[in-house]
């Protein structure tokens, strides 16, 4: 079920009312929830509810186990067990067939032969981002920044609530968690900013990343060979805002719906195309994500405390396992390595702060967003040799008339536009808009969305991190 479908719409117009008949009884009101989650997760294959059920099961036996110990070595043992066993649910659904098809290309080279076989089991939707949930929540118990749930209700909507269950945001468990504690305020509810958020998620969706994609990015990557340099210079430019585009729309959407529903998300995207360094572009890129890596992965690697040369290999580590997470591919850990080495770079190079003129900060703006496009090469190409079979196509290949019709650099102009709004812009149309009478509220939603309505293509993509 997609946020941008008819099926979506009708599923949250009974969701809506009921949550909110149901939210003095709190309890009953994080059950629905629960069920509702669920039923929306087995619409995609009702087999991995039971996915989900387990990992809240486990998570939440072992909150309360390593919340119950006190010896640290009982501790370490519990944390040791809770990481290995979500990781080991992740690894054999996401990983272990590209593991063994490396493990065992690698013992041919000496000589050797296995068939490691395959799981044979389709990818389980979201199998990333609710084994992050599971980890935050563990983890944070056994650091003591969380007291363990004990209700194990909460703890499965946490992990299986269907806003941000397929594709994010991250929610930390200490942040969700707490809003569960009591019913929720109708007072926090902002109507105009989940209203925007929605109706921008859906034009970014549907009409800009939609039809860039299918136009014009997918032909181009699919083949290659068979357009001039200059079309896949353009493509790889598309593809940056396609991705913007398609992956801040569901998180905008989701932060939308969560908040009607009376809960807050974090916010997942602040103008990430006008970074001026790689470092600036990931406190703006997939923030929650950014911040997750930082805690859980960078910092207790050492992070920057051990020197310079084992904070390059921390970066190098966490980007790498970073590109990893996105997809059991080769293509995903070079793409990741690229962001750790400029990392690395930058830090050397002591690039931080703000730049002192126009030109400078217009060159770094420029360098950074140049290694961020050629970067989505590896993430958009379907394996390792296809991105660097388009790396030679756009050398080798003669430039060519581009094939990019109007509409579509149209689309991409306004994609583009984005990045550069002024700050505060958004709030002060959701000021003008909670300001202006009941018919503009109720005209504005209804205009955009025929609008979309009249220039959505045929058939809506799914979203590109539904495959993480």
């Amino acid at each position: 079920m997609l946020f941008p479908t008819v099926e979506f719409a009708l599923f949250f117009a009974l969701v809506f009312p009921l949550a909110w008949l149901l939210n003095r009884a709190n309890g009953a009101k994080k059950l629905f929830l629960t069920a509702v989650s669920y039923l929306f997760y087995s619409f995609w294959d009702w087999r991995f509810i039971f996915l989900l059920l387990f990992s809240s099961v486990f998570n939440f036996a072992f909150g309360l186990l390593i919340g119950a110990l006190r010896q640290p070595r009982g501790r370490k043992a519990a944390i040791s067990i809770a990481v290995a066993g979500n990781l080991a649910l992740l690894g054999y659904f996401k990983y272990y067939d590209f593991l063994s098809a490396n493990l065992a290309a690698l013992l041919a080279r000496f000589g050797l032969h296995a068939d490691f076989g395959s799981t044979g089991l389709a990818l389980p939707i979201a199998i990333s981002f609710l084994t992050f949930h599971g980890l935050s929540y563990v983890i944070d118990v056994y650091r003591g920044v969380l007291k363990p749930s004990r209700s194990l209700i909460d703890l499965m909507l946490y992990i299986a609530f269907f806003p941000h269950l397929v594709a994010g945001p991250i929610v930390r468990a200490r942040d969700f968690l707490a809003q569960l504690a009591k019913p929720s305020d109708p007072a926090r509810i902002a109507l105009g900013q989940s209203m925007l958020l929605i109706l921008g998620g859906l034009v970014k969706k549907v009409v800009i990343a939609s039809h860039i994609s299918t136009r014009f990015v997918d032909p181009v990557f699919i083949n290659p060979p068979d357009f001039g340099s200059l079309d896949l210079v353009l493509a790889m430019y598309a593809y940056a805002i396609v991705i913007y585009c398609d992956f801040s729309a569901y998180t905008d959407i989701a932060i939308g719906v969560a908040n009607l529903l009376g809960y807050q998300f974090p916010q997942n995207f602040n103008q990430p195309y006008r970074a001026q360094s790689l470092q600036d572009f990931w406190r703006r890129w997939h923030m929650t994500l950014s911040s997750w890596l930082r805690d859980y992965l960078y910092v207790p690697l050492g992070g920057n405390r051990f020197g310079a040369l084992l904070t390059y290999r921390n970066l190098l580590l966490t980007m790498g396992l970073g590109g990893l997470w996105h997809g059991a591919g080769m293509q995903f850990i070079v793409w990741g390595l690229i962001h750790g080495a400029g990392l690395g770079i930058e830090r050397l190079l002591g690039v931080g702060g703000a730049a002192n003129s126009a030109s400078l900060r217009a060159l770094r703006w420029f360098i950074t967003f140049n290694i961020v496009c050629v970067a989505w090469i590896f993430f958009r190409s379907q394996s390792f040799d296809a991105a660097i079979d388009y790396f030679c196509a756009i050398t080798a290949n003669a430039p060519a008339p581009a094939t990019i019709s109007l509409f579509v650099a149209a689309l991409m102009a306004l994609g583009f536009a984005t990045q550069f709004l002024p700050e505060g812009l958004f709030t002060r149309v959701e000021r003008a808009y909670e300001r202006a009478p009941l018919a503009a509220q109720i005209a504005v939603p209804a205009l955009v969305i025929w609008i979309i309505s009249a220039l959505a293509p045929a058939g809506v993509p799914p979203f590109i991190y539904f495959q993480f």
